[in-house]
């Protein structure tokens, strides 16, 4: 890597950045070549994002950057000095007027009623990608959830109820809550 001056980066540079992840304001240093993903999952432990494939293929790595979805490991920390991350870890708190009776985000509810899961492994990309999706406001069929929901793999074929939850929540009128300052809608 270089510099604007053309000079090479030392392998243990680190640059200042601050993030809010989940709600919780975070100074870090990390390296400019840093994904999301590693820094979550390495420096801060928050393990629900999940690494499938590092090459943005698979949608288990999905997040949450400023209300709108995102894979994680395509993605340098770097980049996003300044943003709101939310992580799956944190979907309860984005409940419109709060989280249910278990403290879930109703996504999170609805993937239960419904089976919507069955190893697990791709359940947290499929739910913040669902409420990614949701705060769009593009999908009004089932058709248009299985098309926006078609970058988030599941090995085990649970599709037909991940669509049956998502479309519950979306007919409830159950919103996930409002997308932060700037994000689209």
């Amino acid at each position: 890597m270089l510099i604007e001056s053309g000079s090479p980066v030392p392998a243990d540079t680190r640059v200042g950045i601050s993030l809010t992840i989940n709600g919780e304001t975070r100074a870090l240093q990390v390296s400019p070549w840093t994904s999301l993903l590693d820094l979550l999952r390495e420096q801060l432990d928050l393990t629900g994002t999940k690494k499938g494939c590092d090459h943005g293929q698979c949608g288990a790595c999905t997040v949450l950057i400023n209300g709108i979805r995102v894979n994680s490991c395509l993605t340098l920390a770097v980049m996003k000095d300044g943003a709101e991350i939310t992580t799956v870890e944190g979907l309860s708190a984005l409940a419109a007027g709060g989280a249910g009776a278990n403290g879930l985000h109703p996504i999170q509810d609805a993937f239960i009623a419904h089976d919507a899961f069955q190893c697990g492994y791709c359940t947290s990309g499929q739910l913040c990608s669902s409420v990614g999706l949701m705060n769009e406001g593009h999908a009004h069929s089932r058709d248009e959830i299985r098309e926006a929901m078609s970058g988030n793999l599941c090995r085990c074929g649970a599709y037909t109820n991940i669509v049956d939850a998502i479309e519950e929540v979306m007919q409830a009128g159950t919103t996930p809550g409002d997308a932060p300052q700037g994000a689209a809608r």
